[in-house]
């Protein structure tokens, strides 16, 4: 009786382990590891501006201290929307209904209505908002002179995954035609985001593509997510030295694979390797110009290495730059770090370039 037992005990597990290695993962994209893009080295000591961007980063664990687990979504959403609380931000904002998704605009002093930026912001999907990112979405108006549209997409866990994508596909069509002043067509637009925002900004652009509708004239993407099957070789190796992500995400990487796949596909009730949660697995030919950003020393340096590697395998003219010693999505503590503001004008020339002429608009 008790091998009857062990026996289907083992025999579940190993089915469990099949379906996860052929079914839940995605293909072995080891050959796209190579280096690639422009590197920018601060050094081979990080600077005592990063340091304190480090140190401030310990408020994580402060807060997150005696709380139940139940609990750390809800401190967490509070801790990240407070953070850049006490800032000045040279803009102003605008709460906005977009379709049914809500989100504002961002504008700074002079701003042009018709250029457009859609900005998605970060959050592992489940926390962050317009108000957390502000210091990132003035900037992006101020580099391009133009409306800033910061959706605030449906989170988990009380939303499913494809919620939050839906959100962004309906806010963008929408923004397309809509600006801040109401109804008027967009002259540029371009499409941004960090973190989960960088994964549902290469998610958006390659639906965009399929559905046929106006395509962003440049994507930037800042430390995106691109594969939700956990395959990046930097999730494991570069968890001590990720000041941000190792605190939070470092035990899952001491869970087996299989299990993540599992528990992932069930809580998302999407295939981890589907193209929508996870980019770089899909059609990544004729995507307009991306730029995206990486730490070498982040846990999802390798998923921004792939996904460049990659699309520009498939033909996309897709950049990749990337610092050393950086903390994920650094480009949120500026102007008090330098690297921040150095990141952001290599932003501001590329969607310069990338911009069509003055009072042409892309089709």
């Amino acid at each position: 009786m008790l091998i009857n037992i062990l026996l289907f005990i083992a025999i579940g597990v190993a089915l469990a382990w099949a379906v996860a290695a052929f079914y839940l993962n995605g293909e072995d994209l080891s050959a796209f590891d190579r280096t690639t893009g422009e590197r920018f080295s601060t050094g081979p000591e990080p600077s005592a501006e990063l340091k304190a961007v480090i140190a401030s980063l310990s408020g994580i664990r402060d807060v997150l201290r005696g709380v139940s687990r139940s609990g750390r979504t809800a401190v967490l959403r509070r801790y990240m929307d407070n953070l850049f609380a006490d800032r000045e931000i040279d803009a102003t904002i605008t709460p906005v209904d977009c379709a049914g998704v809500p989100g504002e605009w961002v504008l700074a002093p002079g701003a042009d209505s018709a250029r457009r930026t859609f900005y998605i912001h970060g959050g592992a999907f489940v926390m962050g908002s317009p108000k957390s990112h502000r210091t990132l979405t003035s900037r992006f108006s101020e580099l391009t002179g133009g409306a800033v549209l910061a959706v605030d997409y449906r989170l988990m866990p009380e939303h499913p995954r494809m919620a939050g994508i839906e959100d962004c596909r309906t806010a963008y069509r929408w923004m397309l035609e809509h600006g801040p002043n109401g109804p008027e067509p967009a002259r540029t637009v371009f499409v941004a985001g960090d973190s989960a925002g960088g994964n549902l900004t290469l998610s958006l652009i390659a639906w965009v593509r399929d559905q046929g509708l106006r395509a962003p004239d440049a994507a930037v993407a800042l430390s995106p997510a691109t594969d939700s099957t956990l395959s990046s070789p930097s999730l494991a190796a570069n968890v001590r030295s990720d000041a941000m992500l190792g605190p939070l995400f470092g035990p899952l990487t001491r869970v087996p694979k299989a299990l993540l796949l599992w528990v992932g596909w069930i809580q998302t009730r999407i295939n981890p390797r589907n193209p929508a949660v996870s980019p770089v697995y899909g059609d990544l030919s004729n995507l307009p110009p991306v730029l995206v950003h990486a730490s070498e020393i982040e846990m999802l340096f390798d998923d921004s290495r792939r996904y460049v590697n990659r699309a520009q395998a498939a033909g996309s003219p897709v950049r990749l730059q990337t610092w050393n010693h950086m903390v994920h999505v650094w480009h949120i503590f500026n102007p008090e770090l330098t690297e921040a503001r150095d990141a952001l004008a290599e932003i501001g020339k590329f969607l310069a370039a990338a911009s069509p002429p003055a009072g042409v608009a892309r089709g």
